[in-house]
Parts: C-alpha cells; sequence; structure tokens
C-alpha cells in the first residue's frame, strides 16, 4: 500500500480545501474501488465558484452536455495519464487511484481529469563571490527553486497551473511561470514582450521530471489533478541573473528555495523536487 500513501494521502484528510466541508473518512486500506466498502457515503460538493464558469463543464446529466470520455473532445483533453478510467452506472467518472471521501467536483473545473504543468526552475545556490556553496554535513552542492506562495491555501508551491484547452504544456509552462513568479501581467507591452523574448528559448529546453497522477487537495471521486512537471535549470545565472522574481496573479509571495529534505510544499510538489535532486546529486 506504500504508493497509495505516497500519491493518495493529502486528498482524503480531513475537511475538503478551502471549505468547511468535511470528507468522509476513508482508511488507507479501503482507498481502493475493488476493496469492498459497503458503508461508503461520500460528501457531495461542487464549489459555487464554478457555476457560469466558461472554463468548467456543466453538471452530469444536462442535455447538452455530452463528454467524450477518455478522449480528445474538442480540444478538451479527457485522457488520463494513468490510462482509461472507469465511468460508474450514473455516469460519473471515477478517480483511478480510489476513494478520496467526497463526490462530485469540489473546486476543480472539469470531471475526470485536469491537467495542469508545473514548471520547476533551479539553480545552485552561491555565494557573493559566486562559488557555488554546499552544505557542512553533506559536503554536497546546494539547489534551489523557484518557489511562490498560494494566495487560496497560504502554500509554498512551484509555480504551476492549469493548461487551457488546446494549449500545448510548453506555452502553458511559460505562461503560468511569467504570471506568477515574474508578475508580467503587470508589465506594459514593450517590457512583457521583450520578457516572453528573453524567456523563450529558456522554457523550451526542459527535462520532464514526473507525468501523471498528482495527491492535490481538491482532488475527489469524480475530478482529479494529473500534471507534467519539467525541470529548467539556469547553471551559470545567466537567465535569471539580473531579473527579479515578483509574485503575481495566483501567487502572493515568489522567492528563491533553499532545497533540502524538511520543504514542505503544496500537493505532490516535494517528491517532484527530490526527483531533481537525485538527478544533480545536491543536497537532501
Amino acid at each position: 500500500m506504500r504508493i497509495v500513501r505516497m500519491i493518495h494521502h493529502k486528498c482524503r484528510l480531513g475537511f475538503y480545501s478551502t471549505s468547511n466541508v468535511k470528507r468522509f473518512e476513508v482508511t488507507e486500506d479501503k482507498v481502493p474501488w475493488d476493496v469492498e466498502y459497503p458503508e461508503y457515503k461520500p460528501v457531495e460538493y461542487t464549489s459555487p465558484v464554478l457555476k457560469g464558469k466558461p472554463w468548467a463543464d456543466p453538471e452530469i446529466g444536462e442535455p447538452s452536455f455530452k463528454p467524450k470520455w477518455n478522449s480528445l473532445d474538442g480540444k478538451i483533453n479527457r485522457r488520463s495519464f494513468v490510462g482509461d478510467y472507469v465511468i460508474n452506472e450514473a455516469g460519473y467518472p471515477l478517480n483511478p487511484i480510489g476513494r478520496t471521501g467526497i463526490a462530485k467536483r469540489g473546486l476543480l473545473g472539469r470531471w475526470g481529469p485536469n491537467h495542469a504543468a508545473d514548471p520547476i526552475v533551479t539553480r545552485w545556490k552561491r555565494d557573493a563571490q559566486g562559488v557555488i556553496e554546499k552544505n557542512e554535513d553533506t559536503k554536497r552542492p546546494i539547489l534551489q527553486f523557484v518557489a511562490i506562495k498560494r494566495r487560496d491555501t497560504g502554500a509554498w508551491a512551484i509555480p504551476g497551473g492549469m493548461v487551457d484547452p488546446g494549449e500545448t504544456v510548453s506555452a502553458t509552462l511559460k505562461r503560468e511561470f511569467m504570471e506568477e513568479a515574474m508578475s508580467s501581467l503587470g508589465q506594459d507591452k514593450e517590457e512583457r514582450n521583450k520578457l516572453e523574448k528573453s524567456m523563450k528559448e529558456f522554457f523550451e529546453k526542459g527535462d520532464e521530471i514526473y507525468k501523471g497522477y498528482v495527491d492535490d487537495p481538491r482532488n475527489t471521486d469524480n475530478a482529479w489533478m494529473e500534471t507534467v512537471a519539467l525541470n529548467f535549470h539556469d547553471d551559470d545565472h545567466s537567465v535569471f541573473g539580473n531579473i527579479m522574481l515578483v509574485a503575481g496573479d495566483d501567487a502572493s509571495k515568489a522567492k528563491w528555495m533553499d532545497i533540502d529534505n524538511r520543504l514542505n510544499l503544496y500537493a505532490s510538489h516535494a517528491e517532484f523536487i527530490r526527483k531533481i535532486v537525485e538527478k544533480y546529486g545536491a543536497h537532501w
């Protein structure tokens, strides 16, 4: 059951994200759908913030809503990285990992998979003379990554976001990073164009760190988060050396954060960071 604990833990804890709705208790052994749990009666919850939003699906059962599950539905990607998911007798997609204690969509706009992209921008921590700093105990070089503080939960996170219908993952990665960590939305057109030009090449060459299901506190039995996380490494500080990080959009703060094993980040983000540490042989 170790896999369940790692990727399906935060979405089973207590109250649903940013609400007073309490999840029906699901112990670790009762997570899989193929384990009988006749007492299971999840609370149904769809946040009122979704009503009337153009990016959100209608309710299942509405005559005009005929989604193409497990496929590309027009410009909306309803395919899961995990594989084909089950549609139950009532017509609802089932979370491929298992029970969460909450039914319906919660805060998520799409039934089934909701796709995001997470750009993990890293660099080596250097002293005033430009020498890479090492941890005194492990003697390994210290990595830093660009972290943002989410406005909704107050948790530190990777500056990612949702993939818009028809948008490429690479476009999402650049857009979300610039909006959340560089406050590009607040710049005039000339400054924004100059910034986008300098970032374009940098964000074209990323290494895939993870692609799949995310242990996100917004997940429900019928809607869940999936992501593609890519690492973009500024090895010699040549890209971000003279660029100030400024929080914007969904972020309240942005900064370069030292990486170690005490990181407490949103959803599965700490696990993504750990994979990068292993890749570079950095301090953890």
